[in-house]
């Protein structure tokens, strides 16, 4: 017998011991594969749960974002998510066909969604491809470029509802119908990192968490391709849509003094320029307006994130001197007969003198003339007559140093901090205490209501998801200043300052209203200390109410470091409470507008504009039509805005070439009302009418160029 070769052994032996540990872990794998077929969890995994879970799909139903309104419920902001349509065709995603959760018919749900998708013109078209999108052999289709939709159409078809139509996000965005307009009330929204809308600034940051609502859910299992399983139960938390707040804003109202600003300030340097007006008798602030402001659907010329009406404090200058000069009557120490020498006082430090703005004065004259010529002297005097307790004590009752608890983001308290003497004098006329617009609001709303202060709103009322109101701004009565007599006594001097003054407030006066109130010129203080020296570094102001026989209404105009002529703010302020007056119907009785005047304006948007012009000419107003198109597609002013007979209504076609017009005899208002709306810079030279324009009247407008408009009074 041949022996084997030992070589030969070693290898036989290696590979049977292969053989025994390669049949070792396969039995191991068959013991742990019938263990798993019998066994409910492997590891501590319940297997059950694990294969459902990665079945389960999980969707956030996300709440709608609260509309924010104006008072008469015209959108300022609102939803402008964009969505695609996509329709599910097939039988499976039925369980139930008394409820269809598929596209039954094919021919409704195509004439119905072109109903929405389409013009009149393009609805044949809409509905022969729609039906063939629909008519494939697919679970679900998309739509194509007809199934790309904003918030307001899927709005539109959710109400038609349609079995299978379903909606997918595409992009989520807050929309601020009027641009810039109140943008520092309004502030922003915008998309978060977690994909959710939420306010950031203004209003939409105040009341973030009533408008966004409460998100919900629904789950369900899928199949292998990621659909709904169609014998899968659902369980689901409905979204609550966020509450639509109303502002106390007048369109109408902020539209004016939008069209002010933008006068005022442009081709003017100036640091910043604020105009408010609030209803006196209800606290309503009816509308205000800044500059510089920026735009909420971009963030464009966003660089201050305060808003001017609630977070600027500053030292107020003799506007103070209404509430200096009524501590004085309200303590007993005033007697407007009373002569004083005025010009200059020295206080008894012997170093510090206080003197007039002319710096001689007037010689010696009451103090009732005192007010109207803004003297710092009478001031003072009034000042030591009280003492710095009473004087600190009486501007603490009128609200200044505390916040008005408005419903904005960012109100400061302002400081009314004084002891020394010096500080006191100072103090008497708007020197060395902060203030905020809104405070000098809610304080000169007493005198439009016989010495009792309202505090001010900004919110009119808010209505939740199921329509009931859960807020609402009213009248609040937040204290008494003055007694009937001494606020009778101080609207009297009031008026004086614009009416009976030798210095130019004249200028001040409307035409069609008689107001009352008091300018202010302060200093500003520098951050290394005393205050700035340059010819422009004032704050200029003026706090007013109107009409002067029956107070309704209290306005506050102030610019920083404004360049430019002094008429301007004369005009940015008397054209301006003219046009307002007329639209909340209050002037002077015998000049007050026949309320026939007043037309509230229709919508005339998609309406063919030869048929417009006709109706507007009709009903009296003046179209300027911009284009040669057969449709209107734009309008200004917009449906439901109070205009008077006679007033120019510009409307936009489907072909927007603009052609200049004749401007001749134009406002500076509708100027300015034309070029924003065109899209065309100008530059108004002069005050009253249009008399010349550098673009010829019917030459092609370029909007690169820039319209030159020459005006003066007739």
């Amino acid at each position: 017998m041949k022996k084997m070769n030992p070589k030969n052994r070693k290898i036989k032996l290696n590979v049977k011991l292969t053989m025994l540990v390669v049949g070792f872990f396969f039995c191991l794998i068959i013991i742990k594969l019938c263990y798993v077929v019998l066994s409910p969890s492997v590891d501590g995994i319940d297997l059950a749960s694990f294969a459902s879970n990665r079945n389960t799909t999980h969707e956030t139903l996300y709440a709608s974002r609260g509309i924010i309104y104006d008072k008469d419920g015209k959108p300022l902001a609102k939803n402008a998510n964009s969505y695609k349509v996509v329709a599910i065709l097939s039988p499976s995603r039925t369980t139930d066909m008394t409820s269809p959760k598929h596209v039954v018919d094919k021919d409704k749900t195509a004439t119905s969604l072109c109903g929405v998708l389409a013009s009149e013109e393009n609805k044949t078209k809409c509905i022969e491809d729609i039906t063939k999108y629909l008519s494939q052999n697919l679970y679900q289709v998309e739509l194509g470029n007809w199934g790309k939709i904003s918030e307001d159409e899927r709005q539109a078809i959710l109400a038609l509802d349609l079995p299978g139509i379903i909606f997918e996000t595409l992009a989520k965005k807050r929309q601020y119908i009027n641009s810039s307009w109140a943008s520092y009330i309004l502030g922003y929204a915008r998309v978060n990192d977690e994909g959710e809308i939420k306010g950031e600034m203004g209003i939409e940051s105040y009341f973030d968490e009533q408008l966004s609502g409460s998100n919900g859910y629904v789950e369900y299992q899928k199949d292998a391709y990621g659909y709904k399983m169609a014998t899968s139960s659902e369980i689901k938390e409905d979204a609550v849509s966020g509450s639509d707040i109303y502002l106390s804003i007048n369109s109408d109202v902020q539209n004016i003094l939008e069209n002010a600003i933008t006068n005022f300030t442009k081709d003017e340097s100036q640091e910043w320029t604020i105009f408010t007006v609030m209803d006196a008798k209800t606290g309503a602030i009816v509308g205000s307006a800044t500059n510089p402001n920026f735009n909420p659907n971009t963030l464009d010329n966003l660089t201050n994130y305060l808003n001017p009406l609630v977070a600027y404090q500053y030292e107020p200058g003799s506007t103070m001197k209404i509430f200096s000069w009524l501590a004085a009557m309200e303590n007993g120490v005033y007697n407007g007969k009373e002569d004083y020498l005025s010009g200059t006082i020295t206080l008894q430090d012997g170093q510090t003198k206080i003197k007039d703005f002319n710096n001689v004065g007037w010689g010696n004259i009451s103090y009732d003339t005192g007010f109207a010529y803004s003297s710092n002297v009478a001031a003072t005097n009034l000042a030591l007559k009280l003492g710095s307790a009473k004087l600190s004590d009486f501007y603490d009752l009128c609200g200044f140093g505390k916040k008005t608890g408005i419903t904005l983001p960012g109100e400061a308290s302002g400081s009314i901090d004084f002891t020394y003497e010096s500080e006191l004098a100072n103090a008497s006329f708007g020197q060395g205490i902060s203030v905020t617009p809104i405070q000098l609001l809610q304080a000169m709303s007493a005198f439009a209501n016989d010495g009792v202060m309202i505090k001010p709103y900004i919110v009119s009322k808010m209505v939740d998801a199921s329509g009931k109101v859960v807020m609402e701004g009213k009248r609040t009565e937040v204290g008494t200043i003055g007694s009937k007599e001494n606020i009778k006594a101080m609207k009297s001097l009031m008026y004086n300052v614009v009416y009976n003054s030798f210095l130019y407030n004249k200028n001040y006066a409307p035409s069609n209203v008689t107001i009352a109130g008091k300018t202010g010129t302060a200093q500003i203080a520098s951050p290394s200390g005393g205050y700035l020296t340059g010819t422009t570094d004032y704050i200029k102001s003026f706090l007013g109410l109107f009409p002067y026989e029956n107070p309704q209404y209290v306005f506050y105009f102030a610019t920083k470091q404004f360049k430019g002529n002094s008429n301007k703010i004369y005009g940015a302020v008397s054209n301006t409470i003219k046009d307002v007056a007329n639209i909340v119907e209050v002037t002077n009785e015998e000049s007050s507008i026949d309320k026939t005047m007043i037309i509230d304006l229709a919508q005339y948007i998609s309406k063919e504009t030869t048929a417009t012009v006709e109706e507007l000419k009709k009903i009296g107003l003046t179209p300027i039509v911009i284009g040669n198109g057969k449709y209107v597609t734009n309008q200004y002013p917009l449906n439901k805005t109070r205009v008077i007979k006679g007033s120019k209504v510009f409307i936009k076609t489907n072909d927007d070439v603009a052609l200049m017009p004749n401007m001749t005899g134009w406002s500076e208002n509708e100027v300015i009302r034309y070029c924003n709306f065109v899209g065309l810079s100008y530059k108004l030279e002069g005050n009253g009418k249009v008399v010349s324009q550098s673009i010829l009247e019917n030459t092609v407008i370029d909007k690169k160029g820039v319209l030159v408009i020459n005006m003066a009074i007739s």
